[in-house]
């Protein structure tokens, strides 16, 4: 079962922020991520489940 990932470009849209802080948040384990070729990607559950926690402590 293949599951469909995220780019950088993409969670970066979604969270209002650059491609650059993306790539920093998975580098610090902030947002789970996955490589591929070189390429940081990400699953939708854990940027929805980032977005929630980041919510909770606005």
């Amino acid at each position: 079962m293949s599951e469909s990932l995220l780019s950088a470009k993409d969670v970066a849209e979604k969270l209002g922020v650059s491609e650059f802080t993306v790539k920093r948040y998975a580098k610090e384990n902030l947002i789970a991520s996955v490589q591929e070729g070189g390429k940081f990607m990400f699953k939708q559950e854990d940027v929805d489940k980032y977005m929630e926690i980041t919510n909770q402590l606005k």
